[in-house]
């Protein structure tokens, strides 16, 4: 068997309504002094009503953080690891989608070890120490909550990652409740987001191991048997379950066997054009696939295989139809299919592809080496 490594967050929980007793199992935890960092619109929707007046009922200091942003600049991870410093808060909770969990971490990280923020992107730059981190997602796509990686917004059009185990979690809560009220274009874009993980992990030419591969291709069950309900039936607690499970195992397969050329075309757009990173990675993905065929045209079959039972034909065949399956994906949600629905025109692709080309972090895990000439073609595909 090959050498490889596997991390993963400490503890996982999965339980219908388990937000609302957040506060107990801090309690458990020995926490008393919990930054809480989540965005504005979560707080207006009440989504955290329950979770905060159950840490208020243990007797717990909790502070809320909740000026997020989507694309989260370094500015507000500055702000607010500052007033985790002078709370001297004792944990970080991150509640709500991958922007939130994304700052709580860099937050627990940057509070407790004095690093600079501009000093520690790329992989394992950071040394630590870090405060205790409990995720609680409140959409299923990212998986922030089993991955060691934050992503910054550090400029126009450019996004940079900090990776380092350091900024595993002690524990994720998925409580599927939270879900119920995502709208059917959130629930779609961040789904097709969750699936990308679990694609490019199975197909990442660089630390792909039998473990990421279980987690991928068990993601990609759950997540193409239940995206088409979670979507139109919203209400279906099953559904949504399933859905926020699939994006918590592509997450703990893509924290080790990482994503690539789709995830460093779509950065820029979403950097550029503030499009939602499940909906970059969308528009994207089909071309990526041709495009690594054939470096990847086996393992792009299995996966076919699991999205789409009973498919026959040469494994040229069982792309095909994986390609034209996940291509159809975002029209049957009503989602924008190409660039130039984004307000993306030809004159933009250039600067895009010259932004992607800078993702080196991504790029060496493509199936496929690609050039910037690459690129400006996938953009031109997808405009």
């Amino acid at each position: 068997m090959q050498n490889f490594e596997f991390h993963n967050t400490k503890s996982l929980v999965v339980e219908r309504g388990g937000a609302a007793r957040l506060g107990d199992r801090m309690a458990q935890m020995g926490h008393k002094n919990i930054l809480f960092v989540t965005d504005p619109g979560l707080m207006s929707a009440g989504l955290a009503d329950a979770a905060l007046q159950n840490l208020a009922a243990n007797n717990l200091k909790v502070t809320v953080f909740s000026k997020v942003e989507a694309d989260p600049p370094e500015s507000v991870i500055l702000e607010a690891k500052q007033l985790a410093v002078e709370l001297q808060a004792d944990c970080v909770i991150g509640f709500g989608g991958g922007s939130s969990m994304d700052v709580a971490k860099l937050v627990a990280l940057l509070a407790c070890s004095g690093e600079e923020l501009s000093k520690i992107y790329g992989v394992n730059m950071a040394k630590g120490p870090c405060l205790p981190l409990v995720m609680v997602p409140t959409t299923s796509g990212t998986g922030s909550e089993v991955t060691p990686i934050s992503i910054v917004t550090t400029g126009v059009g450019e996004k940079k990652g900090v990776v380092s185990s350091l900024l595993l979690p002690q524990l994720a809560l998925l409580d599927a409740e939270l879900t119920l009220g995502l709208p059917k274009h959130v629930t779609a874009a961040t789904g097709i987001d969750a699936m990308v993980h679990a694609i490019e992990a199975y197909t990442s030419k660089r630390l792909k191991n039998p473990i990421s591969d279980c987690l991928a291709r068990e993601a990609l069950r759950l997540l193409s048997a239940s995206i088409h309900k979670a979507c139109h039936e919203g209400h279906d607690l099953q559904a949504r379950e399933n859905m926020l499970l699939g994006a918590c195992l592509a997450g703990m397969a893509f924290a080790n066997s990482p994503v690539a050329a789709v995830h460093a075309l779509a950065y820029p757009v979403g950097a550029r054009f503030h499009v939602p990173h499940g909906l970059s990675n969308a528009l994207v993905l089909p071309h990526v696939i041709r495009f690594n065929c054939g470096d990847a045209e086996a393992l792009y079959a299995e996966l076919a295989d699991i999205v789409l039972p009973g498919v026959s034909g040469s494994p040229a065949a069982k792309v095909q139809s994986f390609v034209d399956y996940l291509a159809g994906l975002g029209k049957a949600f009503g989602l924008p299919t190409t660039l130039s629905e984004v307000g993306i025109q030809a004159s933009d692709l250039q600067q895009l592809a010259e932004d992607a080309m800078k993702q080196t972090r991504l790029l060496i895990n493509n199936p496929r080496d690609v050039t910037l000439a690459d690129a400006l073609r996938l953009y031109e595909a997808a405009l």
